[in-house]
């Protein structure tokens, strides 16, 4: 029985948590052309791999204007190098905005967070 319970604590503590519990999460808000745009990242989960590097799942959440855009993806970067980046665009059309934000994540001391960000079309610079 003993072996049971310490199997099944085993493999409880092996699941990733939940955005809900207490994840590492950062927001802020960029301003896109005048109009306020938060932006959320919340690590949901995460598995290292034997090439040096982290596989990161993480929720997103862009929000504008009483729209949301909500997405899981998984992201990939360099273990053990200091801060790593990944590059993510979103489709601004449903927040109701016009363009596509690039934005430059940085993962460094367990979070993620928005490093820079450009607005195309136009090549405008957001932060």
């Amino acid at each position: 029985m003993k072996q049971l319970a310490f199997v099944l604590l085993t493999l409880l503590a092996a699941l990733p948590t939940s955005a809900s519990a207490q994840a590492p999460c950062t927001r802020e808000t960029l301003s896109v052309r005048g109009t306020p745009v938060a932006v959320g990242y919340c690590i949901v989960g995460s598995t290292a791999s034997p090439a040096g590097e982290t596989a990161l799942r993480v929720a997103a959440t862009y929000a504008s204007g009483g729209h949301t855009i909500q997405r899981t993806s998984t992201m990939t970067f360099v273990s053990g190098e200091g801060p790593s980046r990944v590059l993510e665009s979103v489709d601004l059309a449903d927040l109701g905005l016009t363009g596509t934000l690039h934005l430059t994540l940085v993962y460094a001391g367990g979070t993620i967070r928005v490093e820079s960000a450009l607005l195309t079309p136009g090549a405008i610079i957001v932060k």
